[in-house]
């Protein structure tokens, strides 16, 4: 009988945090698998996560969510990212429990540029889209931080800035470690800028 799989990591905070890029990044530098619970929605219901919503309605979207995340939670051994809105419900919260869990922090300004209002997001959807997301940061802060090991900000901060930060914060890497030179050219060492409107994609697919 094979033993239950258990994630090294667990990455939770709200869209524009960078979940799936720095948890890309943290994948590599552990030499472990990176598992995205909204690519596996995606690719169970067979369209986009905006189309289950206006298809299928949130009741109908956050019950697969919670299907996934119980799945993903038991079944993987690698970085797991989870979806912006998985801690609304208590029994993930619950099987958070005892995890590893990094929550990415994103102050308002941060998170609007990164997300773009794109409509593949349809919680930010809507007439004032600022004022949505500032109601979504409010709800959804203590939540967060109730699963939460560590808190790390992402404000102004490259993705191989903030995965050092979650390495040195869970013990995986000491706070004296070196820092790694700075690659212009790499996209994962440049800061999100005050006009860009996402953060950069590591193309770190496996």
């Amino acid at each position: 009988m094979s033993l239950e799989r258990r994630p090294a990591m667990v990455i939770v905070g709200p869209p524009g945090a960078g979940k799936t890029t720095v948890g890309r990044v943290l994948a590599r530098r552990l030499g472990v698998e990176f598992t995205d619970v909204d690519a596996l929605l995606v690719e169970r219901a067979g369209k986009p996560i905006a189309d289950i919503f206006l298809q299928d309605g949130e009741d109908v979207f956050r019950a697969m969510e919670r299907e996934v995340v119980a799945e993903a939670l038991a079944g993987t051994d690698g970085v797991l990212a989870l979806g912006g809105g998985s801690v609304l419900a208590a029994q993930t919260r619950e099987r958070l429990r005892g995890h590893r869990v990094v929550y990415l922090t994103v102050g308002l300004a941060d998170g609007l540029r990164r997300t773009g209002m794109s409509t593949a997001r349809p919680l930010l959807a809507g007439v004032n889209p600022r004022a949505t997301f500032k109601a979504l940061l409010d709800a959804r802060a203590p939540l967060y931080r109730e699963v939460a090991t560590v808190e790390i900000e992402t404000d102004r901060r490259s993705a191989n800035q903030v995965a050092r930060a979650v390495l040195v914060a869970v013990g995986e890497l000491a706070a004296s470690a070196p820092d790694e030179p700075v690659d212009p050219d790499d996209p994962l060492d440049l800061p999100t800028p005050h006009e860009s409107a996402l953060l950069p994609d590591p193309g770190l697919r496996p």
